[in-house]
Order: structure tokens, then C-alpha cells, then sequence
């Protein structure tokens, strides 16, 4: 650490604070909104309480999910990125006119978007967006929608050109010296995104937006479907990654002692890199324009996947096994009471981690394809990705907004005690939710739709009942929604709070075994892209050919099919008469 690191981020690099304030605070907003409207669809959806059309549900639907899983998670991502490339490195950004040219690009691209998807409900804008977070064909969105989505990612890629620059400043400064940790997990996650994204930037510019603007005719739904999930399973690691780094470099720290493993952290890194973006298909098993061939590979590449999880789950909590034997902590066992679950920081990451351990369970039956057929399209799906991004990554990110706006305001935290009980009960919130989502999966209540409950039809849960699975879910989000207002009330009050001389210094985790330890070529950051890219080409090539050669490009030709339904018995028997030879 330089010698610098007993002042706040705000006395080290004022500019880039400033940033990166801006950058949580849009975080936040999305997250306030977000989370609002998810309140409204779980009501809905429960039949607790109905104030919206149900078509509306689905224009809600979509915003919740955008804003979340997209908005919420990159602005605060960004965020953290920039601190931890120029706290590790000790320099600022190369030119912070640059930083703030990416930061509001993305915010443009927020606003299209958002405007896009609130025409569904507002008469007076005349767009539309009801096409949900995955948004790929044969569902259309209007333009604005697609150009605010390009916006929002080429943003980000500016935001990783600019770690990249400051790094190669630094580099040229440094030229014998091993890549600090928290730079080394910025700068691998941005090249995994800029590889992931080519799928999701291709299906747009290329096929929905031509196809939106009416350019182009139709497109093949099973194409922008496959881009998309190329894309769609790999963004899960994006938002994630950032939320591994804070579990890394700050849970040790908070714990009271060092990392475990400095190049155990960087393999982790890299096995992300290599193994998340050829696995996407393992979201398309009940497609039938691919070849089970193709399907069984996508699963045996995504248990791969769990190494750098359980990596991780070890590292980590070895860390926090050492912090708590320094604090005095004895015993197999006992060492847990030696952690500091008083501290919002320490015990919101903690509860997320453990969450996450859930969800890694529930992701392994998703990812087996067998198995994943009796779950697949059921609210089994979404309490998985509501102990994801849900638990993992929101509930990390609002520990970490804790401790990181003080750092970039200089101003004390309105109040720890708010803090506490608004991440303990987010994390009762979403095990309610969540739990209540996977068991009604389980007896098969679908999800993405306003009405699960088919007349004339019975939904029979082997324990319980629909009635209180039901009201678990519903209890869980107020109980989720009450914390979001804690968490934002916080954030705002301490906006309002005096400048503070007693804020912890800008610092993270020392190491057990450091950089030192580990071979320097993982540091070659050229190398582990180019294999990346070797095992996406090798795991898509193929599965997309027979797509475009099955489909067409642009889709098969539909003039000659019928596209609507006749009801009079007269007309259907002239109809079959045509057709029959």
C-alpha cells in the first residue's frame, strides 16, 4: 500500500470521487425504482393486492428487471472498478474528462431505455418496450430502446478502456513490478465483458434494431435468442465479479486479518475469464433448433464452473478464519463469534456470501439437463436469480456502499444500527422469497407471466400449500422493499451529515502469500484472452452455423404459414378443404 493510504479516497483523488459518487448515486435510483416495481409484480402476482392492468404487469416486468440486472449492477460496478484501479495503482485516472465523457453516456443510454419502457404505460410517449430483461425476438421493442442499450454498454467499454489506460500508465512507471491485485480482477473482468458483449451487440445492431427501424423484414428468433444467452448467462459473472473482489480484498480486512492467497484470488480471475461466456446454451435446453450434442457440451462446460466458486468459498473463508484468530477466536467453530457481526460492512457481505453458497445448489440443478427440464421457465428460475443478483450482488453492494460513501463524501455514515438491521433484513426478506420461489417451482408455477394460475387447474405442492407459498413471497418483498428504504434512507441522510475526521483509511486486505508466490504468467493477460477466445469460438462455431443453416440469417420464410386463427366451424372446414390434396 503507498503511503497515502491514511487519508480517505476523497483526500487521495478527489476528481475521480466525484465519479464515482455519480456513478452510485445512479446506482442507487435505478435500485429504488427497481426494487418498487418488483413490490408491485410480487403483489400482483400473489393476488394480494392488484392496482395495475395485467397487460401493465409486463411492462413492469421489464423495468424491474433492466434496471436491476443491468442498470443498478454496472453504474455501481463502475464504480468500484475506478476505485480499486486507482487505489491499488496510487495514481488517478489518466484524464477524468474521459471518465465523466463514459459516465454520462451511460447515463443517456439509462434515460432512452427507461423512457422506451415506461411508453408502455404512459399514452403520451410514444415508444414501447415490453420485452422483458432478456428482450431478444420474436418480441420488438421500440428503437430507442436498442440505441439506449448500445449507449449504456459502448459506455461501459470506455469505462474499461479507461482502467486499462491508467494501467499502462502506471506500467510504464513500473515496468518490472506484478499487477495489484484489485487492478488484475478490474482489468480480467473487463476483458471477459468485452468478449461476452460481442454476442449481445451483434444481436442489436445487427439484426433487432435493423429489424425494429424496418430495415430488415423478420429475423430468426432462434439466432437473437442464442446471442443473447451468449451474453445473458455470462453477464451473471460480470455482476458477480465485482462482488468476489470486495469478498477478497475488504472481508479479510473487516475480519481482522489478511487474505489468504494472492494468486489463489488471480486464479480465480482467470478461470472466470476463460470459462463463463461458452456456456450460455445451458439456458437453451428446451430448444429445439439445437442439437442435444451441443447442449450436453454447454453442461459439461458450465460444472466447470463451479472450481473458481468453491476456489473462492475456501479462500475467503479461510481469510475470515484468520482475521477472527487474530481478534482471539478459538476452536473448530468458536472463531465465529470472534468476527465482527456488529459491523453493516462485514456482516452484509457475509450473509450475501452465504446466500450465495444457496445458490450455487439450486445453479447446479439449472445447469444439469435432465434435471433442468422439470424446472426450466418456473419460478424455480427466479428465486435462483434472486439469491444472485438478488442476494449475492445486492446485498454485497449495499454492505460495501457503507463503507465506500464515506470514503468519496468524507462524511460519517448516518447510522451503523440502521445499517445492521437493514442487511439482516434484507437477508430474512429474500430467504422468505426465495425459498417460497423454489419450492413453487418445483410443482411447476411458471414464471415471466401476471396470471400463474390456469382455470379449471390446481397447482399441488407436496408440503404446504399455493396460499402460503404465496404469502411468503409477498412477505418477503415488503419485508425487501422495508429495507431498501432503510438502506436509501441511510444513503441519503449521510449525504446531509457534517465532514468527518475519523473515517477509516482508503485500504484493503494485505495477503498471507502475495503476488510473489505466484508464477508471473498469470499476469499475461494477452494469453488467457486468446485462449478465451479460442474455447468460445470452439463452443459456438458450430451450434450457430446450424442455426443460420436451419433458419436463415434473417429467419425462415413465413408468407405461406396462417396467422390467424379462424373460430367459425364453417370457415375451418373450407380451410382444411383448400389444403387437403
Amino acid at each position: 500500500m503507498s503511503s497515502t493510504a491514511s487519508r480517505t479516497y476523497l483526500d487521495q483523488f478527489p476528481a475521480e470521487a466525484k465519479v464515482i459518487k455519480a456513478a452510485f448515486w445512479s446506482s442507487f435510483m435505478a435500485l429504488a425504482i427497481g426494487g418498487l416495481l418488483g413490490l408491485v409484480q410480487a403483489l400482483h402476482r400473489t393476488d394480494v393486492l392488484r392496482f395495475i392492468d395485467p397487460a401493465d404487469y409486463y411492462t413492469v416486468l421489464t423495468a424491474h428487471g433492466v434496471l436491476l440486472a443491468i442498470t443498478f449492477t454496472i453504474f455501481f460496478l463502475v464504480g468500484i472498478f475506478t476505485w480499486a484501479v486507482t487505489t491499488s495503482l496510487d495514481r488517478g485516472v489518466v484524464d477524468i474528462r474521459f471518465t465523466w465523457a463514459w459516465y454520462i453516456m451511460m447515463v443517456v443510454g439509462t434515460i432512452l431505455v427507461g423512457v422506451s419502457i415506461l411508453g408502455g404505460v404512459v399514452d403520451a410517449i410514444p415508444t414501447y418496450a415490453d420485452v422483458l430483461f432478456t428482450f431478444y425476438a420474436p418480441l420488438q421493442a421500440h428503437p430507442a430502446f436498442y440505441v439506449g442499450l448500445v449507449l449504456f454498454v459502448v459506455g461501459s467499454w470506455l469505462a474499461g478502456a479507461d482502467w486499462f489506460r491508467t494501467w499502462w500508465a502506471w506500467r510504464k512507471e513500473n515496468p518490472d513490478e506484478r499487477i495489484p491485485l484489485p487492478t488484475f480482477m478490474a482489468l480480467t473482468t473487463t476483458l471477459f465483458w468485452y468478449l461476452c458483449t460481442l454476442g449481445v451487440a451483434l444481436s442489436i445492431l445487427v439484426f433487432l434494431l435493423p429489424w425494429s427501424l424496418g430495415i430488415v423484414d423478420s429475423v430468426n428468433p432462434l439466432l437473437t435468442r442464442t446471442l443473447f444467452w451468449y451474453f445473458g448467462h455470462a453477464v451473471v459473472y460480470f455482476w458477480l465479479m465485482p462482488a468476489y473482489m470486495m469478498w477478497y480484498i475488504m472481508l479479510p480486512k473487516l475480519s481482522g486479518g489478511k487474505l489468504f492467497s494472492d494468486p489463489l484470488a488471480r486464479v480465480v480471475f482467470v478461470l472466470f475469464l476463460l470459462l463463463s461466456t461458452p456456456v450460455g446454451i445451458h439456458h437453451q435446453y428446451l430448444d429445439p433448433g439445437i442439437a442435444e450434442g451441443y447442449k450436453f457440451i454447454a453442461m459439461t462446460n458450465t460444472m466447470f464452473l463451479l472450481l473458481p466458486s468453491l476456489l473462492t468459498a475456501f479462500t475467503v473463508v479461510a481469510s475470515m478464519e484468520h482475521g477472527a484468530r487474530q481478534r482471539g477466536g478459538t476452536g473448530y467453530l468458536g472463531w465465529l463469534k470472534a468476527l465482527p457481526w456488529r459491523d453493516p460492512v462485514f456482516t452484509g457481505m457475509a450473509l450475501a456470501g452465504l446466500m450465495f453458497a444457496a445458490a450455487g445448489f439450486s445453479g447446479m440443478i439449472n445447469a444439469g439437463m435432465n434435471i433442468n427440464y422439470l424446472v426450466h421457465n418456473s419460478w424455480w428460475v427466479v428465486g435462483h436469480f434472486h439469491l444472485t443478483v438478488g442476494t449475492a450482488v445486492a446485498l454485497t453492494f449495499m454492505a460495501a456502499a457503507y463503507w465506500f460513501i464515506p470514503q468519496v463524501t468524507g462524511k460519517e455514515l448516518w447510522s451503523r444500527q440502521l445499517a445492521l438491521g437493514q442487511v439482516l433484513l434484507w437477508f430474512v426478506g429474500m430467504t422468505f422469497m426465495s425459498n417460497a420461489m423454489h419450492r413453487s417451482g418445483l410443482f411447476g408455477m411458471p414464471r415471466r407471466t401476471a396470471e400463474p394460475q390456469y382455470q379449471g387447474f390446481n397447482f399441488e405442492p407436496a408440503v404446504g400449500t399455493v396460499g402460503e407459498i404465496n404469502a411468503q413471497v409477498a412477505l418477503g418483498a415488503v419485508l425487501l422493499t422495508v429495507a431498501l428504504a432503510m438502506f436509501l434512507l441511510n444513503m441519503v441522510l449521510t449525504s446531509f451529515n457534517d465532514d468527518s475526521d475519523s473515517l477509516p483509511a482508503n485500504t484493503y486486505a494485505g495477503t498471507l502469500s502475495g503476488p510473489e508466490d505466484s508464477p508471473a504468467v498469470l499476469d499475461n493477460l494477452k494469453l488467457w484472452t486468446a485462449i478465451a477466445v479460442v474455447l468460445v469460438i470452439v463452443g459456438y462455431t458450430l451450434p450457430l452455423a446450424s442455426i443460420v443453416d436451419s433458419g436463415g440469417l434473417f429467419g425462415p420464410d413465413i408468407s405461406g404459414f396462417q396467422l390467424a386463427i379462424e373460430t367459425d366451424p364453417a370457415l375451418v372446414l373450407e380451410s382444411v378443404r383448400e389444403v387437403m390434396p
